[in-house]
């Protein structure tokens, strides 16, 4: 237990009030205003936070006022709410709230004929009596929306103007007015024809509809568009793209062991931009692509003129080869108790890689039935276990808002480590949520060791016969030399990196007859590379 009571006192910080804005999936909230002296801002949440188009028949939106430096919740308000989808009005009415929290049923209408959409919307409800026209809450009885709305996938925009608060009858100078965005998914089939079959795909998106589907048989690469406004007004609005490619887990190029580039619009995206979920689905694989509103921003200004005028966002995943991980598993506790809270932390990466790397650890949220944990706010710290010293930690998402953000539960973490001693990864769960107040459902806490050296690679059986032929005295030194240099310089034998000596030595009697023993079968490749490694070390073969 003593990892854990070091933890738990280096991650014991206070809780920090909202300063986040723009989340785009399930919630968000705006930016703070001036008002009576306080900073108050909006949150919207919808219930359930993940809507796919079809799924559902009533989801329930909450949109609440509150000060931000507080986090307490203003009363009486009276609320003007508006939604909007690509410049399109699709609702719009007066609400009021004796609590502050506005409670709002909302019921998709499919295929409305109307020029203008918002003429097929309607609205139930009870009137305040103090507040004409604006619906509440009466009893359990919430107010209801109902039209066009949640019937596409996109992102929606919840405008919300504050025309009261403290009283009904207090009506402000001028509104007070927020946006807020939240995203509504919806699934398109399409497929793709291999050499063997038919493999159906599905892109899930939670911003527009994408078209241009490709799939190229020479690399395997996935690619659709969607219609992207680039203007830089736009950009620095958008807080989060999120497309989503589900895969057959048959369809062994988007299998659980590879690795996979993606690109906008040509660009290479960060590696956290693609999740890969094997998780979710016993018969699929969903590989997230979750472009931040940093990230965005930064693949704007790398754009040339034509891909802004053009107005589309260009998506395209590439797999790459196989990756052997290392695997280890924390168990996260509940800081109070000491007892399990029902979820672990997979923590993975790739063996290739050794000390001073820097490392992409994969973490992946889990509850005790192996699905992934949504939404997760967590922090971590890396100490070195044998000196004690802290090399690493995090604990603010960019957003400054307390924990880093995963939105599937899945997330990469890409850390130093310096040496082959033996490190110790914390990791704490704040949470899950989109805003806070988060659900501590799965907060909790727990430290795992790590030891990272580089895997020996596998070495082809045929350099076997090769070399077996210069231990035989078929073949010269030299001819040997070189043709270690041929496999090293084309990746066929891979030397861990060596301070390379100045030459002038033979090979020695003994480095035969150790590569003898290898060629036989008596000693392993890890072996055989490091008598390669010695001859590089003393300059015998320069690489």
């Amino acid at each position: 237990m003593l990892l854990l009571a070091v933890a738990v006192g280096a991650f014991a910080v206070p809780a920090l009030t909202v300063s986040a804005y723009g989340h785009g999936l399930g919630g968000d909230v705006a930016p703070p205003v001036d008002f009576a002296g306080m900073s108050v801002t909006v949150s919207t949440q919808l219930t359930p936070s993940d809507i796919t188009v079809g799924d559902i028949s009533t989801a329930s939106m909450a949109v609440r006022l509150f000060d931000q430096d507080t986090d307490e919740t203003l009363e009486k308000v009276t609320y003007r709410i508006a939604i909007w989808r690509n410049d399109e009005l699709l609702a719009r009415h007066l609400f009021y709230d004796a609590d502050g929290t506005l409670n709002i049923d909302i019921r998709p209408v499919l295929d409305c004929n109307e020029a203008d959409l918002v003429d097929c919307t309607k609205y139930y409800g009870t009137e305040h009596p103090t507040s004409p026209g604006a619906l509440y809450t009466q009893g359990t009885q919430n107010p209801v929306i109902q039209g066009p709305i949640f019937d596409k996938g996109g992102l929606y925009n919840i405008k919300v103007d504050v025309e009261g608060a403290t009283s009904p009858r207090t009506l402000l100078t001028s509104p007070i007015s927020f946006d807020t965005f939240v995203s509504v998914a919806q699934e398109q089939p399409f497929t793709i024809q291999s050499a063997e079959a038919e493999i159906p795909v599905v892109v899930k998106t939670y911003y527009d509809d994408v078209e241009n589907f490709g799939y190229s048989a020479a690399d395997g690469s996935i690619s659709f568009d969607m219609p992207f406004d680039w203007s830089p007004e736009y950009v620095e609005q958008v807080a989060l793209i999120h497309e989503e490619l589900q895969v057959p887990k048959s369809f062994e190029l988007y299998g659980a062991e590879k690795q996979f580039s993606g690109f906008v619009n040509g660009i290479e995206v960060d590696s956290r931009v693609l999740i890969l979920d094997p998780y979710s689905y016993d018969d699929k694989s969903v590989l997230h692509f979750l472009v931040t509103g940093n990230e965005l921003r930064r693949i704007s200004s790398e754009l040339d003129e034509e891909s802004r005028q053009n107005k589309i966002m260009s998506f395209r995943i590439v797999p790459e080869a196989e990756v052997k991980k290392n695997t280890l598993q924390i168990n996260l506790v509940d800081i109070a108790t000491n007892e399990g809270v029902g979820a672990n932390v997979d923590v993975s990466w790739d063996a290739k890689y050794g000390a001073g790397d820097e490392i992409p650890f994969e973490l992946a949220f889990l509850n005790d039935d192996g699905e992934p944990i949504r939404d997760v706010r967590y922090g971590y710290i890396l100490y070195n276990y044998e000196t004690g010293e802290k090399l690493a930690e995090g604990t603010m998402s960019a957003d400054g808002e307390r924990g880093i953000w995963s939105a599937e539960g899945i997330d990469f973490l890409t850390l130093e480590i310096p040496s082959t001693d033996t490190h110790r990864l914390d990791i704490a769960v704040f949470g899950e949520g989109a805003i806070e107040p988060y659900d501590m459902t799965y907060a909790g806490i727990g430290s795992t060791l790590i030891e990272v050296k580089p895997e020996t690679p596998a070495i082809p059986v045929w350099i076997k016969s090769s070399v077996g032929f210069w231990v035989d005295g078929v073949t010269s030194d030299a001819e040997f030399v070189d043709a270690i240099q041929y496999l090293i310089a084309e990746g066929i034998i891979v030397i861990p990196e060596t301070e390379q000596g100045s030459g002038g030595a033979g090979i020695p009697a003994w480095i035969k007859s150790s590569v003898g023993f290898w060629v036989d079968g008596v000693t392993s490749d890890a072996e055989f590379v490091d008598a390669i490694q010695y001859l590089v070390g003393e300059g015998i073969i320069a690489v």
